[in-house]
C-alpha cells in the first residue's frame, strides 16, 4: 500500500484525522494525496438558483484557501511525501474520480456540512462504489496504531472475502488478527458461502496467523456485537465488506453496513 487519498476538510476534527493518516503513511512508507473539494461548479449557471451559488463561490474559495494554508503549515515538519489536490463539486464524486490510482481512501465518520447526525454520505457512497478500500475514522481520531489487533467481520461471502484480501497490508502489521463469525440463530438462515476456516487458511498462506471468534448477536444487533467484540480485544481496526448499492443521492446499505457507519468508534475498513 503506497498511495493514500485523504479527504481534507476544515472541521475541528480534521487535524486528528490527518495525524492518523500520517501514522498510516509512515507505517507503509506511503504517499498521501490530500483532496479538498469546493462545493461549487460552473455548470450550475443554468440553474435558477445560479445567482445564489455565484454569490457563495468566493466564500467557498476563501474557506478552501484557509483549509489549504492550515494543512500545508501543519505538514511543514512532517516526514511524509504528499501533494494537494483542489477540485469542485460533490466530495464523494471528487474522491471517487481521484481514487483510480489510489490504494486507500481515508474519510471521516461524519460529513461536517450534514444537517443530521446520520452516517456519512461520503463514506457510504465510497464504500459501495470505490475500487479500493475505504478507511472510515472516528470523529475523535487522533492517531493510528498499525500494530494494534484487527478484527475482521467474516461470513465467507464475496464481500467479506474482498475485504479480507484488501486488508492484508494492515493484517501483516497487526499483532493479533481475529476472524469474527456471527453465530447463526436458526437453521433457516443463509449458511456461510465459505467455511469459517477458509478465511484463516487464506491468511495463513500469507504468513498471517489468526484466531476465530464466534459472536452471538442475541443480546445486540449484529453491528453492536461486532463493535463490542472489537473493543474487548482492544482492536485498532475493524474490517468488513460493504453491502449495498447507490441510487442517485439515496444510499441503500445492508443493515449491518449502515449500522456500523452510524456509530464508528473504532477505525472501520470497508471494501465493496
Amino acid at each position: 500500500m503506497k498511495t493514500i487519498l485523504f479527504n481534507a476538510l476544515g472541521d475541528p476534527c480534521n487535524a486528528g484525522r490527518l495525524d492518523a493518516v500520517l501514522d498510516i503513511a509512515r507505517a507503509f512508507e506511503a504517499h498521501v494525496t490530500l483532496l479538498h473539494s469546493v462545493p461549487f461548479e460552473a455548470s450550475v449557471a443554468i440553474d435558477p438558483y445560479a445567482a445564489t451559488f455565484a454569490a457563495l463561490a468566493p466564500v467557498w474559495q476563501d474557506e478552501a484557501n484557509r483549509v489549504r494554508d492550515k494543512i500545508i503549515a501543519d505538514l511543514g515538519n512532517e516526514d511524509v511525501p504528499w501533494n494537494w489536490v483542489e477540485t469542485v463539486g460533490p466530495t464523494a464524486r471528487a474522491l471517487l474520480k481521484e481514487s483510480a490510482l489510489q490504494d486507500l481512501i481515508v474519510v471521516g465518520a461524519r460529513d461536517p456540512q450534514a444537517i443530521d447526525a446520520g452516517p456519512s454520505f461520503t463514506a457510504g457512497e465510497l464504500a459501495v462504489t470505490a475500487d479500493c478500500p475505504v478507511l472510515v475514522l472516528p470523529e475523535n481520531a487522533s492517531r493510528f496504531d498499525a500494530s494494534a489487533p484487527v478484527l475482521v467481520a467474516w461470513d465467507g461471502s464475496a464481500e467479506a472475502s474482498h475485504a479480507l484480501k484488501a486488508a492484508v497490508p494492515f493484517l501483516r502489521q497487526a499483532k493479533d488478527v481475529y476472524l469474527a463469525v456471527v453465530k447463526e440463530a436458526s437453521k433457516g438462515e443463509k449458511p456461510h458461502d465459505l467455511p469459517p476456516l477458509g478465511g484463516a487458511d487464506y491468511l495463513s498462506r500469507h504468513g498471517i496467523s489468526s484466531q476465530l471468534v464466534e459472536i452471538d448477536p442475541r443480546e445486540h444487533v449484529v453491528a453492536e456485537a461486532i463493535r463490542t467484540a472489537a473493543e474487548i480485544r482492544h482492536a485498532g481496526l475493524i474490517v468488513m465488506g460493504a453491502y449495498g448499492r447507490t441510487r442517485l443521492s439515496e444510499r441503500i446499505f445492508g443493515g449491518t453496513t449502515r449500522d456500523m457507519l452510524a456509530d464508528v468508534r473504532i477505525p472501520l475498513l470497508l471494501t465493496n
